[in-house]
């Protein structure tokens, strides 16, 4: 059978949320658990998130690919434009909605979660060149991956991997790997240790999108027909349903 359009948009919305509820609700409880030390918390924060989007992955995967992300879903139609392939402009931007809808619906719940206010706008500030670099560096890295393990029939380790590859991403990267400019969004909606500024979204969504872009050029060169395998991100969805990735 093929899978419906609100289907897989139910998928992404579902998926996103409960990826920011577990990056903003295991910040929150990692500054509980250990208030004086910022690199435990850290830790235990990547190692939460990590665990949760492979999980995440696995739960929603075969319904819409998992995206979660609109850097993934836009990537998805620009490398299958050519082979026909990958979401619609159509159904691109209805991805991206529920991402970003559902990012903030994730917030709201992990705030609600630990009893504070629904919203509260973070006053972390992420900015300055360094940590946008570290942004174009980390959206990069996991276009690449993504795209390259779908490219090499092995997009079923998708789960393990893009948890693994985000999970070290917190540690090697200067911005702590956000990587998605729905979460991005999303944890603006809370004053905690996962927030960040609402004066500071504009940058990393920018730095987001020049690491897309860098990561689709990176493909380019590497894996030239890439765009083929666009219905096989970020794990393969049931055969049938490409049908009704199309108009």
């Amino acid at each position: 059978m093929t899978i419906a359009l609100p289907r897989r948009l139910l998928a992404e919305f579902t998926g996103t949320a409960l990826l920011v509820t577990a990056v903003v609700g295991s910040g929150i409880m990692a500054t509980d658990l250990s208030p004086d030390d910022v690199g435990l918390q850290l830790l235990q924060n990547s190692i939460a998130t990590a665990f949760a989007l492979g999980v995440l992955i696995l739960m929603f995967g075969p319904v819409s690919g998992a995206h979660f992300n609109p850097v993934v879903s836009a990537a998805d139609w620009l490398l299958g434009r050519r082979s026909g392939t990958g979401l619609s402009p159509r159904h691109l931007a209805g991805y991206v909605a529920a991402q970003v809808t559902g990012a903030i619906a994730g917030s709201v719940l992990a705030n609600l979660m630990f009893d504070l206010s629904a919203v509260s706008f973070s006053g972390r500030d992420r900015s300055g060149g360094n940590l946008w670099l570290g942004e174009v560096v980390a959206t990069a890295g996991l276009v690449l991956l993504i795209f390259a393990l779908a490219r090499s029939g092995r997009a079923t380790v998708a789960p393990a991997a893009v948890g693994a590859y985000i999970g070290a991403a917190y540690w090697f990267t200067s911005s702590t790997s956000f990587a998605n400019p729905a979460v991005t969004v999303g944890r603006a909606f809370t004053d905690t240790f996962a927030g960040i500024a609402p004066t500071s979204v504009p940058g990393f969504v920018v730095a987001q999108v020049v690491g897309l872009a860098v990561g689709v050029g990176l493909l380019a060169a590497l894996y030239p027909d890439a765009g083929a395998a666009a219905d096989q991100v970020v794990v393969p969805a049931d055969d049938q349903a490409t049908a009704s990735r199309h108009p």
